[in-house]
């Protein structure tokens, strides 16, 4: 049975593989399709996407077997970071135009209010004793959207933490003194981005966020209102009663099913793409179903 994933990050957020190497990995082992969902931005989309075509163009012209592996779908996605009341929610997007204009346009004052946050935040890090600046995270993460992780792995980079965990605990973690809040869109307002941009929007890994369940009923009731068509029931460190559990939320509202691994290269340890943990299974069968409310909202 084909194999995909639907939940990828690359060094354009805080994975570690480049979009062009996130294809190769995937072509690999053989997934038949992977989303890139980077955090709040799509700058990496258009290289993994040219560079999946170029491959194909390649195998095509190759005149490779029939039994040969194709190349990956590359499914073109975000991962907005939300806020509802006080906790973070994340919504992914999958199938989304990232050409479109008032989506492009929004993700820049995204990236304009983390620039302000960023700013404050190495401040704070001076005045703990931090030889750090803006510029200089710039400089060591280029082409990324910078986040906590990047701050956490260039103090160990500089040898003022032992660990990543360190930072959070120390520095940046969410009760940590150097750590500032930025200013986040609502889930209902991501959904309808997404919408927007023909894409579909998914609540990414509900299990994660650790609310009772009628929280997470009230959750996904306003989401769905909002225009939510799937849910992340699949992921990998869901043990499998979770699973039940998002789908049986799944089937309650009427969304499809989306699944992913959440893979960060070497940033999450022992979590591989597509396999997550080691029994991470998403099968294709999930796709078309995903594709065709793609499809039908770009009509």
């Amino acid at each position: 049975m084909q194999q995909i994933d639907l939940h990828v990050h690359s060094t354009r957020s805080d994975g570690t593989y480049t979009p062009s190497q996130l294809v190769d990995y995937a072509f690999e082992k053989g997934l038949a399709a992977f989303a890139l969902t980077d955090h709040d931005t799509v700058d990496g989309l258009e290289e993994a996407v040219s560079y999946a075509e170029q491959l194909k163009t390649k195998q095509n012209e190759s005149g490779a077997p029939k039994s040969s592996s194709p190349v990956p779908e590359v499914i073109p996605g975000i991962e907005f970071s939300t806020e509802y009341q006080g906790q973070d929610i994340h919504i992914v997007g999958l199938y989304i135009d990232y050409r479109n204009q008032v989506f492009t346009t929004k993700l820049q004052e995204f990236v304009n209010s983390r620039t302000v946050r960023n700013q404050k935040m190495c401040s704070l890090l001076q005045e703990a004793g931090i030889d750090i600046t803006y510029d200089a995270l710039l400089r060591e993460f280029p082409d990324s959207v910078i986040t906590r992780a990047h701050y956490a792995k260039y103090m160990l980079n500089h040898g003022y933490i032992k660990s990543m965990q360190e930072a959070f605990d120390r520095y940046v973690g969410d009760h940590a003194p150097c750590y500032v809040p930025r200013e986040k869109v609502t889930p209902a307002q991501a959904v309808q981005l997404i919408l927007k941009a023909g894409g579909v929007p998914v609540l990414a890994h509900p299990i994660l966020y650790h609310m009772s369940d009628e929280r997470l009923n009230n959750l996904t009731a306003e989401l769905k209102a909002a225009g939510l068509l799937g849910i992340e029931a699949i992921y990998s460190t869901y043990k499998p009663h979770e699973e039940q559990q998002i789908r049986a939320l799944a089937s309650e509202y009427q969304l499809l099913v989306s699944g992913g691994s959440d893979f960060h290269g070497d940033n999450k340890p022992g979590l591989d793409l597509g396999t997550g943990y080691g029994n991470l299974f998403v099968p294709y069968s999930l796709l078309p179903p995903l594709k065709a409310h793609a499809l039908r909202f770009a009509d």
